[in-house]
This record gives C-alpha cells, structure tokens and sequence, in this order.
C-alpha cells in the first residue's frame, strides 16, 4: 500500500512539473503554425519531385546498361 502512495505522489509531482513548464512555454500563433506548416508541405513536393526524377533516371541508366 505504501509503495502505490509513493507512486501516486510522484505521479502528482510529475503533472505538477509538466504544468509549470508549460506555462513557460511560447506557443506559436495560428499564422506562424500555417507559415510553418506550408512551409514543410512545398520542401516535401521539391524533394518528393527531385528524388522522383532522380530515381526514374537511375532506372533508365540501369536498363541501359544492363539491357
């Protein structure tokens, strides 16, 4: 029984923690999160193009030299 009180208080103390640090926390505004996020999205297109073309001329080099 002791040993679920011990638990349950560092359990307490951990939230209490998680609490106070969020409150430090800068959370970013609704147009910094689309910035950002639009931001990742057109990266991810440039690559997914780039690795696309890259991959489609390797497997052209490859069927040429290996018939």
């Amino acid at each position: 029984m002791d040993r679920i009180k011990v638990i349950a208080e560092k359990v307490k103390q951990f939230l209490a923690g998680s609490k106070v640090e969020l409150k430090k926390v800068t959370w970013p505004t609704p147009k910094q999160t689309l910035a950002s996020t639009s931001v990742v999205i057109i990266v991810v297109i440039i690559v997914s193009v780039f690795l696309g073309i890259v991959d489609f001329g390797l497997t052209k080099i490859i069927k040429l030299v290996l018939g």
